[in-house]
């Protein structure tokens, strides 16, 4: 008897401690197994990030400028702007010459690089003391750039899954339907394309219009000979003339209509008094 009682409270022991044991173990586990979860938390969010990075997308500023002024000297003022637009790299796009009534003028239209823009625009008002015109304007298109950007990209990514569906159908139908949707969306690109190229045209590139003159003296004092006043006269009576036969050739039939018609009517006047 006093065997089996022996027998049974060390089975109870074992078991007891074989409990204990397995607690002690999922609780180590648990401690465990938590840094591990932290640890795959942050390795995902670490791999994530680097793949949307933060893109930084410089401002875009379009610069132009309009110059108007008066010069003594219009070649020197030419030179001095030509020497300036070499020198920064610049193109002339327009190059205008004329005279008014009062003054003999150039204008000229100019695409600098935006970069030096300000340097330039300093250099060829050194010595201009007074300007009829001088306007700068900045106008800032980040927004519009990014916007045409981001629907140019997402046309290329749209572009790049018809492709795939293309290598995958297997019908004539689905290839005619994917190649019809292919060409709307290329054509799309290339105008999207198309504006984005312009835009950062006008941003890498400044445009300034400038146009010089020259006041002209008017001649005072000069007196006109009576010969000169007659023969003037004389070729303006003949040019006035001139035109009054050229018009009565041009309306010819309608006089010879109006003289028979007089004639009829009083001929008609003269029949009734008889």
């Amino acid at each position: 008897m006093k065997q089996i009682f022996f027998f049974l409270l060390l089975s109870l022991s074992l078991f007891s401690c074989e409990k204990a044991e397995n607690n002690f173990d999922s609780k180590v586990q648990a401690i465990m197994l938590a840094p591990k979860s932290e640890k795959s938390k942050f390795t995902q969010n670490d791999l994530a990030s680097p793949s949307k990075p933060t893109e930084t997308i410089e401002p875009k500023i379009i610069k132009e400028g309009n110059l108007r002024f008066e010069t003594k000297d219009l070649q020197a003022t030419y030179n001095q702007i030509i020497k300036n637009i070499t020198a920064s790299g610049g193109t002339i796009q327009s190059d205008v010459e004329g005279n008014d009534y009062e003054s003999v003028f150039r204008k000229l239209i100019i695409r600098i690089p935006s970069q030096k823009f300000d340097v330039f625009m300093t250099n060829i008002t050194k010595g201009v003391r007074f300007f009829d015109t001088k306007e700068i304007t900045s106008e800032d298109v980040t927004a519009e750039y990014i916007d045409i950007n981001a629907r140019l990209n997402a046309k290329k990514t749209l572009e790049n899954r018809y492709l795939e569906l293309l290598k995958k159908a297997t019908k004539v139908t689905e290839m005619l339907e994917i190649e019809t949707q292919l060409s709307l969306i290329r054509e799309e690109i290339e105008a999207k394309q198309a504006s984005l190229n312009y835009l950062q045209n006008r941003v890498a590139f400044s445009t300034i219009t400038i146009e010089f003159y020259k006041t002209v003296a008017q001649e005072s004092g000069a007196t006109v000979s009576y010969g000169t006043k007659i023969w003037t006269a004389i070729t303006s009576g003949f040019n006035s003339l001139s035109g009054l036969f050229i018009w009565l050739l041009s309306v010819w039939p309608y006089l010879i209509i109006t003289i028979v018609v007089l004639y009829f009517i009083r001929k008609k006047i003269k029949t009734k008094k008889s």
